[in-house]
């Protein structure tokens, strides 16, 4: 099977090069050459997309990994990831697939619609592009979640959100829901750790909730580096002001990886986030700890809708998308009687 298709959104520039406009890194590749994410190359002035059908990672996940907590929670989706990022987070938890040379197992877009229907007696409901950045694999994200529609199954991005408008619009007729990984929220963090803008994943979040993607936001809390409670505070002011205040919002707790060696992220200071989040937002939640902050409760009174014990997921108190206590609408896309 083919791994590479002539890739989407590029033009010719001086020479023999090539401009991508697939991400706002706008990419002029020489002839041979790459752009930043390793998988768009110049061949002989078309710009190739190398990992066509390449995939490093394919799994059933509860959906609450991705993490998605008000998309068909308690479900399962077929998960797939491909090599490459326009990224190059210090602290990738995804290193070795995202800027390593991972084993690669094609697939199609047909073959994997076909897994996941097939799936579907253990709660499937569509499939996720995840694991490292589905961006970069743009042209078999857009054919394949096409497929998906066209059969039914849901498609969902788990992507840092660094993409030009253009091809975000042309791809969001078929994505049902996203959760954003908003690295920050200073340009200096951004530019120093992840190696981009904070502004242009601002505006696809922004797009995505216009559209009426399903939307989550998640932020990787970094040891002294992104976690002060002024920065936590501006990113919550942004998510209720342009967003809504009903958009949930994670926070993760950072540990050492890939280029980074610094101490966890103390218990205190997520507690602390998700103190500050709840004073503006209805739904905050920790990630990678367990507790309290995985749990879902009313906003208006209080009762517990959902209880999450590691990925095993119970739905009490909904009914008709509303509480059954106090009777009120909730943000939560599920299905009834499962």
């Amino acid at each position: 099977m083919a791994a590479s298709k002539e890739a989407l959104f590029y033009h010719r520039v001086e020479g023999d090069r090539v401009e991508c406009r697939l991400c706002p890194h706008l990419c002029k590749i020489p002839p041979k050459g790459r752009g930043r994410c390793r998988v768009r190359q110049n061949r002989e002035g078309r710009l190739i997309a190398t990992n066509y059908g390449q995939c490093t990672a394919v799994a059933l996940d509860p959906m609450e990994k991705k993490p998605l907590y008000h998309f068909y929670p308690g479900s399962t989706i077929l998960s797939v990831g491909t090599v490459g990022c326009n990224f190059h987070c210090q602290f990738c938890q995804n290193w070795p697939i995202a800027h390593g040379e991972p084993e690669q197992v094609f697939y199609s877009s047909r073959e994997l619609v076909d897994t996941a229907l097939a799936a579907a007696d253990r709660d499937c409901v569509g499939i996720a592009y995840t694991y490292s950045e589905p961006m970069v694999w743009y042209e078999f994200v857009l054919d394949t979640s096409q497929a998906a529609k066209a059969a039914g199954l849901q498609n969902v991005l788990v992507t840092n959100g660094y993409l030009e408008q253009e091809p975000l619009h042309t791809l969001l007729p078929y994505v049902d829901a996203m959760n954003i990984d908003i690295k920050g929220f200073t340009q200096d963090f951004y530019r120093q750790t992840a190696g981009g803008s904070r502004d242009p994943v601002l505006r696809t979040a922004e797009t995505a909730y216009r559209h009426g993607c399903h939307l989550e936001i998640t932020t990787l809390l970094v040891t002294g580096r992104n976690d002060s409670q002024g920065e936590i505070a501006e990113l919550v002011n942004w998510v209720v002001d342009v967003l809504g205040p009903e958009v949930p919002l994670h926070f993760s707790r950072y540990f050492p990886n890939y280029r980074m060696d610094l101490p966890p992220t103390p218990l205190d200071t997520l507690e602390r986030a998700r103190e500050i989040a709840q004073r503006r937002l209805s739904y905050v939640y920790l990630g990678n700890v367990p507790g309290e902050g995985r749990h879902t409760n009313c906003p208006h009174c209080q009762a517990r809708l959902i209880t999450r014990e590691g990925y095993h997921t119970r739905i009490t108190n909904l009914a008709g998308g509303r509480c059954r206590v106090c009777g009120q609408a909730v943000n939560i896309k599920y299905r009834e009687n499962r």
